[in-house]
């Protein structure tokens, strides 16, 4: 299972449903960013390597949130 797979198993889950997904792929290619957030309702998406300042705003950012 990659991270898609997992992003569309927990977006079926009804339990999991209001957990912010944020995504960090090596497919950065405009078709995968625009999959993930259209199709599978990431939040955030971030490619590899990944900036660990970015991601932590990203993390932070949804914690006010939630």
């Amino acid at each position: 299972m990659d991270g898609f797979d997992l992003t569309r198993n927990v977006g079926a889950d009804t339990r999991l449903q209001g957990i912010p997904i944020i995504m960090i792929s090596s497919r950065t290619a405009e078709k995968h960013r625009s999959h993930a957030a259209a199709k599978l309702g990431v939040n955030a998406f971030l490619g590899k390597p990944y900036q660990g300042v970015r991601a932590a705003e990203h993390i932070a950012q949804h914690l006010r949130v939630a």
